[in-house]
C-alpha cells in the first residue's frame, strides 16, 4: 500500500525499506487506544475544573493543587491526546517541523506540570500531617507559591530545546512529538540526562520521601493508642493502601518511558521497534485519565461534587467513605505524636 499523498506541510517519516513504521490497520488501532485514553481524560479533569469554580467550598489550599494537575492533565490530553488519534488515524504527522516542535513542548509542559503536581501533592500532604516545621498553618499563599513553582520547574526544562540545547522531535511510530532522546549528539544527549534526572528522579524521591514520612508518622500514631475502635489503625491501612496505588500508578505512567529514553541514549546504536518507542509514550500519556481517579474522584470532597455533576444531578452512591487526605488528617489530630 502506498502511503497518503502528503501536503506541503506534512512530515512523513518512513522506515529504512521506504514503508510506513506501521500497517494501516496498526494506526487505526493505536487511535482507538490514544481516543479511549484521551476523551475520559478530558471529560473528567474538564469536571474538576468547572466544579471547583462553581462551588465555593473546593476552592481551599489544600484542593489547589488537585485542580493544578486537573489544569495540567487537561493540557496534555488536548494537545498530546487529541492530536495523537488525529495523526494515528491518519497515519502520519500532519503538522510540518513547526508544528512538531509547537506540539512537543506543549506536551511536555503540561507533562512535566502534572508530574511536579504529584510530587506537590505528596509534600503538601506530608507538611499538613507531619508538621515538620512545627505548628505552621498551611495556607493560600503556600499553596499558590507550590504551583507557580511546579510550572516554573516546567519551563525552566522544557525552554532549553527551543534554543539549542536538545530538540523536539517525533518519536515512536512518527504520529507525536517530544524530546529527542534517539539523536546520538553530545549537547542533545547531556540534555536528556539531566532532563530526566530533574523531571522524573527529583520529583520521584520527593514523592517516596513525603510518603515515607507520613506513613511512618501514622505508624507511630497507631502503635501510641487505639481511637475508636482502630480508627487510627483502620485509618494507617487506608491511606497505605492509596500511598501505594499512586507510587505503583506513577511508575507505571512515567518510567517505561524514563527507562527507554535511557537506555536509547546509553545504546545509540540498539535498534528500537517503532511500536516498542510507543508504548511508554502512551503510558505517560494515560496518566491523565490515572490521576484525576486517584486524587480526585477517590476524594470524597471533590466527589460529592463531581459525579452529581456528571451525572445530570443523580447520586451514585452515598457519601460515606473518608477521602486519603481527609483521613490522614482526622487520624493525627485525634492523637499527636510525641
Amino acid at each position: 500500500m502506498q502511503p497518503p499523498a502528503l501536503s506541503p506541510n506534512a512530515s512523513y517519516y518512513v522506515g529504512p525499506e521506504g514503508e510506513p513504521p506501521l500497517s494501516r490497520t496498526g494506526f487505526i488501532i493505536l487511535s482507538i487506544i490514544m481516543a479511549i485514553f484521551t476523551f475520559p481524560a478530558i471529560v473528567l479533569n474538564a469536571t474538576v475544573i468547572i466544579v471547583s469554580l462553581m462551588h465555593k467550598q473546593l476552592r481551599q489550599p489544600l484542593n489547589y493543587a488537585l485542580v493544578n494537575m486537573a489544569v495540567a492533565d487537561l493540557g496534555t490530553a488536548m494537545t498530546g491526546g487529541v492530536l495523537s488519534v488525529v495523526n494515528n488515524a491518519q497515519g502520519y504527522f500532519s503538522l510540518g517541523r513547526t508544528g512538531c516542535v509547537m506540539e512537543g513542548f506543549a506536551v511536555s509542559l503540561c507533562g512535566i506540570t502534572s508530574l511536579c503536581t504529584v510530587a506537590l501533592i505528596a509534600v503538601e500532604r506530608m507538611f499538613v500531617v507531619c508538621k515538620p516545621l512545627g505548628q505552621i498553618t498551611f495556607q493560600k499563599k503556600h499553596a499558590v507559591g507550590g504551583i507557580a513553582l511546579s510550572w516554573l520547574w516546567s519551563l525552566t526544562w522544557n525552554l532549553p530545546p527551543l534554543f539549542g540545547w536538545g530538540r523536539y522531535e517525533l518519536e515512536g511510530v512518527k504520529t507525536s512529538c517530544a524530546p529527542d532522546w534517539h539523536n546520538s549528539d553530545p549537547s542533545n544527549v547531556s540534555y536528556i540526562v539531566v532532563y530526566f534526572a530533574v523531571c522524573f528522579a527529583i520529583p520521584l524521591a520527593l514523592i517516596l520521601a513525603s510518603y515515607a514520612k507520613l506513613m511512618w508518622t501514622l505508624h507511630q500514631v497507631s502503635r501510641m493508642a487505639c481511637v475508636e475502635g482502630g480508627a487510627v489503625a483502620k485509618g494507617e491501612m487506608k491511606v497505605a493502601t492509596m500511598v501505594i496505588l499512586m507510587v505503583l500508578t506513577f511508575l507505571i505512567s512515567w518510567l517505561p518511558y524514563t527507562v527507554l529514553a535511557l537506555f536509547v541514549v546509553a545504546n545509540p546504536n540498539a535498534e528500537i521497534h517503532p511500536l516498542v518507542g510507543t508504548v511508554p509514550v502512551y503510558l505517560a500519556k494515560s496518566s491523565t485519565v490515572y490521576n484525576p481517579i486517584i486524587y480526585i474522584y477517590l476524594n470524597k470532597q471533590f466527589r460529592k461534587y463531581a459525579l452529581p455533576f456528571l451525572l445530570c444531578g443523580k447520586e451514585l452512591w452515598e457519601e460515606d467513605e473518608a477521602s486519603e487526605a481527609t483521613t490522614t488528617v482526622e487520624v493525627t489530630n485525634k492523637v499527636s505524636p510525641s
